[in-house]
């Protein structure tokens, strides 16, 4: 996995910024969202499991809640970002769309048109 890549396109398309990286390892953040999204290279010695390294990114999915699913799908769109999942809406109000980083990582953007059920 390139992480910088992974990296710069959250960056890029996201908002996030660069607070620590080396090699293999990038951590990100942003004021408003109160985590870091980190990218490390699982082919590491020290990455932990063992058995996980040199596994690609596959079957990763990272999601965000917005505010504005339809605002969010057109500047995208705008600033050339190819759509892996046009917006649905799912039967319990979940409003989403897909994108994929040039890692394989899926990038979904969801809305809660309604306030989710526990």
């Amino acid at each position: 996995m390139d992480v910088t890549a992974s990296a710069n396109f959250v960056k890029q398309y996201f908002g996030f910024s660069e607070e620590m990286s080396a090699e293999g390892f990038v951590s990100l953040s942003r004021p408003d969202a109160g985590f870091n999204l980190i990218f490390l290279k699982t082919g590491l010695e020290t990455f932990k499991p063992i058995h996980m390294r040199g596994h690609r990114a596959d079957r990763l999915l990272v999601a965000f809640v917005v505010d504005d699913i339809d605002r969010e799908y057109t500047r995208l769109q705008s600033e050339g970002v190819t759509i892996t999942t046009p917006i649905e809406t799912e039967p319990w109000s979940e409003r989403f769309f897909q994108v994929t980083d040039p890692n394989g990582v899926v990038i979904q953007l969801v809305q809660w048109m309604t306030d989710p059920q526990p």
